[in-house]
């Protein structure tokens, strides 16, 4: 079984039956004192893999990765960026962190802004959220209805399909992390002086409508996933197994594509330098 496989969105999924904390099948032996630095390891040697296959990517200029981080607060979706892609070569991968909307943007369709971050041929682009944040935030705070939710997940898989079928591959992870974790973080942010930059308030103002955002995670998820933009629940209340998991399953579909570098050119054998 493959990492994929163990994460993958099942028909019957339902996000409050699904544990936080579970570990990824068949990694390496964790009964050593420190469990947590096999992981790193484990981690560290797999996005050195990524970023080799990520050369190969990028000189063939022709498949397009979208990688999307979901989550609750403090689930990691910046840890992640760093933990797993940390070693590609940035001038062929981006990050997007998508923010609340600027004026611009809500006077256009909630996609204009989405769409103009998508990656270009041989690209690799990690949306630090996404818009998933237009049904999500919207749905719990009551911005728009039942009706008009059920709307945009319909232009979310077409714009989804549309990628697919214009060559972007898509991998989708919700981080998921339990409610009592995130109080944890949050705690530790608040403790650590060097941390306060990583506090915003409206941390705690969200984290009144957990359930109603478990609620809502679950239904996007269900109606979003698809066999060209594939979910992947992945438990995140520990930080170094999350990793493992991503990248895992990130160098997973790499090398299902069986990249290869673009044909030589037998002119070049020509040539001197002089």
């Amino acid at each position: 079984m493959t990492v994929a496989d163990q994460f993958r969105v099942k028909s019957d999924f339902v996000l409050k039956e699904t544990d936080a904390n579970r570990k990824v099948l068949g990694a390496a032996v964790t009964a050593q004192p420190d469990a947590k630095s096999v992981d790193k390891l484990q981690t560290f040697n797999l996005a050195e893999k990524i970023a080799d296959l990520q050369n190969v990517f990028v000189a063939s200029k022709g498949p397009k990765l979208l990688v999307i981080l979901q989550g609750m607060d403090t689930s990691g979706k910046d840890g992640t960026v760093k933990g797993v892609f940390g070693q590609i070569n940035p001038l062929g991968a981006r990050t997007v962190a998508f923010k609340a909307p600027s004026q611009a943007e809500k006077d256009r369709d909630y996609l204009w802004r989405i769409h103009q971050e998508v990656p270009a041929k041989g690209e690799i682009v990690i949306f630090n959220r996404s818009h998933y944040e237009d049904v999500l935030i919207s749905k719990v705070h009551g911005w728009i209805d039942d009706a008009e939710c059920v709307r945009r997940y319909a232009h979310i898989r077409d714009f989804e399909r549309m990628l697919a079928e214009t060559g972007t591959i898509i991998l989708k992870f919700f981080l998921h992390i339990s409610k009592a974790e995130q109080k944890r973080r949050l705690e530790e942010r608040l403790a650590d002086p060097d941390k306060h930059w990583k506090f915003d308030m409206q941390d705690l103002a969200e984290r009144k409508y957990w359930d109603a955002y478990q609620r809502a995670y679950e239904t996007a998820i269900c109606a979003t996933d698809s066999e060209t933009a594939p979910w992947y629940v992945i438990p995140s209340d520990s930080k170094t197994q999350r990793n493992l998991a991503i990248a895992s399953i990130v160098l997973e579909k790499l090398e299902s594509m069986k990249l290869k570098f673009p044909p030589a050119n037998p002119d070049y054998a020509k040539i001197k330098v002089e």
